[in-house]
Formats: structure tokens, sequence, C-alpha cells
């Protein structure tokens, strides 16, 4: 019988490959080049995992990286879509993803979210809200 932590990583090592097998069909958007397709897939299950911890602390900091990233995924979807009729430079690819993701992440510093703030006191912030119980057995001391 396997241990559990083992199974653990051959299910996680299963789901990186998994995923780079699933992009095979966008690099192909990208180029036919199998050179590319193989050594991009091996990178891809190499920092899959590392790259989604990297993005999960980005998005508390850069507030429109959802966004940026779903304009690229679309831009993505429509040139696979039409790259039997029209072919779109790679050069000119990587320049509308470089700038998807520049003006996301140009937008969260240039309009920070705001983050609503809570009086002293107030019974919604219970660390700071007043204890009256507390406040009654401190005056029965004194």
């Amino acid at each position: 019988m396997l241990p559990g932590q083992i199974l653990v990583l051959l299910v996680v090592e299963t789901t990186d490959l998994a995923f780079a097998l699933d992009s095979i069909p966008a690099i192909f958007a990208v180029t036919r080049h199998t050179f590319i397709v193989y050594t991009s897939n091996i990178f891809a299950i190499l920092g899959l995992r590392s790259l989604y911890f990297l993005l999960a602390g980005a998005m508390t900091k850069i507030q429109y990286l959802k966004i940026g990233l779903g304009a690229v995924l679309t831009f993505v979807g429509v040139k696979m879509l039409i790259s039997e009729m029209y072919k779109i430079p790679i050069l000119f690819s990587l320049g509308v993803i470089a700038g998807l993701l520049g003006a996301a992440v140009l937008a969260s510093f240039i309009r920070p979210m705001r983050t609503a703030s809570i009086p002293r006191g107030d019974a919604a912030d219970p660390l700071h809200a007043e204890k009256p119980h507390l406040k009654d057995s401190q005056d029965d001391k004194a």
C-alpha cells in the first residue's frame, strides 16, 4: 500500500500532465513547429504549479489581473478560430498578450482597490467593538 503523500503526489503530477496535454491545441494556434510544441509542454509540466502560486499571490495585489487574463484567453480563442482564414503574426500576438497583461497591472497600480474602513467601536468590527460585559466586571474589581 502506498503512503498517502505518494498517492497525492501522483495525483498532482497526473493533473499537471493532463493540463500540459490539454494545452497542445492552444500551442498549435501559435506555431506549427513541433520542437516548440514539445518544449513548451515540458516547461508547462515543470512550471505549472509554481505559476499557479505566483498568480494566486498576485491576485490579491493586482485587482484587474482576472480581467487581463480573461482578455488574453479571449484573444487566444479568437486567434484559434480565425487561424485558417487569417494568419496573425507571432510578434503581434505576443505584443497583444504583453499589452493586455501590462494594462491590467498598470490599471491596478493607477486605481488601487479601496478597502472600507470600519470605525473603532463599531459592532461590525468584533475586534474593536465595545465589550460591556468586560467593562462591568472590571468596575466590580475597582
